[in-house]
């Protein structure tokens, strides 16, 4: 009897202790977020699937104000940019006729003349596969920058596409198979543009770099970065500086199809004062290339054989020179990625434009795709008008910078946020997607809803249960930025369908129109051809 009564007891207890631990829960779970020492808690709410609760404080953002930019830190007179480009392109077009001509390209041809073709072979337009998250034009004209890009493809010509993004394209994710896509279809090689010198050489997969002797900086490091080099950063984002000595190899990786070799190398780079580079390429060829001092861009182009490794060496004069990098590839497609970790586009105010100026001169771009935002949304905050206007701020920039270029906006992507029910989809996405294509629309360029296109995907949630994107559920990797990748291919061959259809309508309205001038001149002639007739001589 006693072991049941202890035992009694025992259950009793139990049932005692279980009450009491729901009883605190319950407790906690009414308890608001907390902020101890600088760190926030969040509502620890067993009875989220029952209860919601309203977690925002006083200086919690409500959804009409707008998120803070600091206008003044990143101000950009666009005026005076237009002004340096102007006198840039005039220097370029008209030089001086009493100073000698500055050197600014270097070329090194190896093997039989190597030139570009004077006609370029007709490309049929990719495949467009359902479901189509397709590009939104805003240009009115009806035949504007982005038209000029597709008919470019169409016909075979080399084109270069320009990536400014954030952390999100980081190391080539995205890019790389955005890039492997379009030169499967319509040709090319390399990977584009690789840095002299970064700490994050050894996450890119797509092309293999080695350096020594280089500090780097980059531009969110602009405060920290030596007064000298403030002025020399372009629109890739990074500046090197070289001790004696420094050298770089960049070597091609099998990671993607077409990267190694590639057909032909540029590098960039300064050389203020007199210095001597030496080059090497698939480590068995080497020249020497003795630059006299200037502050224009300079290149040093190699073309004639395929490339599999290049190397770049600062023999003389390194105290005046910057180092910027390769761009790998030639001919066909080519597709830079200029990412800048926490960079929310703003920065590219920073650039020199006009070292982008002569960048373009040089590279002459196509296409240039913005891919930012991500740093800027936050939870909470629906009202993003004055990042709005920074976005037209940058599409003007860059068709100051680069006027040959056709601007694509890219929405935000996708995001999750932890909320008491796991990881929901951030309420903040659709009107920062809202924002950007409504800058869009407002500068007359060119808009892809990338956020859609991942929601067509199963949205952020199902990109990290495939494995698609990281734990934070922000950051896609490199199997993720292959789905957004082929999208936004798909969305190009899109637009290429489209205007390779309204080619077609053109040629055949000409071809009606010539036609209907064959006729009447045709009808003139054999009028003209008939006999005259005497009027006095015809019967009444």
């Amino acid at each position: 009897m006693k072991e049941k009564k202890e035992e009694k007891e025992y259950i009793h207890r139990t049932w005692l202790a279980v009450t009491a631990l729901i009883v605190v829960l319950c407790g906690v779970s009414l308890i608001p977020p907390q902020t101890i020492g600088g760190i926030t808690f969040r509502r620890a709410n067993i009875l989220s699937d029952l209860i919601e609760f309203d977690d925002r404080t006083a200086t919690d953002a409500p959804a009409a104000t707008q998120i803070a930019l600091d206008e003044e830190e990143f101000h950009v007179d666009l005026d005076r940019v237009a002004q340096q480009v102007a006198r840039q392109t005039a220097a370029i077009e008209t030089p001086d006729t009493l100073t000698p001509p500055v050197q600014t390209c270097f070329e090194w041809r190896i093997g039989p003349t190597d030139t570009l073709p004077a006609h370029y072979t007709p490309r049929q337009p990719a495949e467009v596969i359902e479901p189509l998250q397709p590009i939104e034009d805003f240009d009115t004209t009806g035949y504007g920058p982005l038209h000029a890009f597709y008919g470019k493809l169409l016909d075979g010509r080399p084109v270069r596409i320009a990536v400014l993004g954030d952390s999100f394209i980081e190391g080539d994710i995205l890019t790389a198979d955005l890039r492997e896509t379009l030169q499967e279809a319509y040709g090319g090689t390399g990977c584009g543009f690789a840095p002299v010198a970064s700490p994050l050489t050894g996450f890119r997969r797509t092309v293999k770099t080695t350096s020594k002797g280089w500090t780097s900086y980059n531009i969110m490091q602009y405060k920290t970065t030596p007064e000298p080099l403030r002025h020399d950063f372009y629109v890739s984002g990074w500046v090197c500086r070289p001790e004696a000595g420094a050298q770089t190899r960049w070597e091609g990786t099998q990671a993607r199809r077409h990267l190694d070799p590639c057909d032909g190398a540029r590098i960039l780079f300064l050389s203020r004062g007199r210095s001597r580079a030496e080059v090497s390429v698939n480590d068995s060829l080497h020249r020497s290339f003795t630059i006299e001092g200037a502050d224009e861009l300079r290149q040093i182009e190699i073309s004639g054989l395929p490339i599999h490794s290049l190397t770049f060496r600062v023999a003389e004069g390194a105290e005046g020179m910057v180092g910027y990098g390769a761009l790998l590839g030639r001919s066909g497609i080519a597709v830079d990625n200029y990412s800048v970790r926490s960079n929310n586009g703003q920065a590219m105010f920073r650039t020199n434009p006009a070292l982008n100026a002569q960048a373009n001169a040089m590279l002459g771009y196509d296409l240039v795709i913005l891919q930012y935002g991500l740093n800027i949304m936050q939870q909470g905050i629906h009202n993003y008008t004055n990042y709005g206007a920074q976005i037209g701020k940058m599409i003007a920039y860059v068709r100051e910078c680069f006027p040959t270029a056709a601007v694509l906006v890219l929405g935000v992507s996708d995001r999750s946020v932890r909320t008491d029910r796991g990881f929901e989809p951030m309420d903040a996405v659709p009107h920062m997607t809202a924002c950007q294509r409504a800058a869009a629309r407002r500068e007359q360029a060119a808009f892809w809803d990338t956020s859609a296109a991942m929601a067509a995907l199963g949205g952020m949630e199902q990109f990290v249960t495939n494995g698609w994107a990281g734990k934070d559920y922000t950051h896609i990797n490199f199997a993720g930025g292959r789905q957004v990748a082929l999208a936004l291919a798909n969305a190009l061959n899109d637009g290429m369908r489209r205007e390779a259809r309204d080619r077609d309508d053109r040629l055949r309205r000409q071809e009606r129109a010539r036609n209907v001038a064959d006729s009447l001149r045709e009808a003139v002639r054999l009028q003209l051809l008939q006999p005259a007739v005497d009027p006095l001589t015809m019967e009444e």
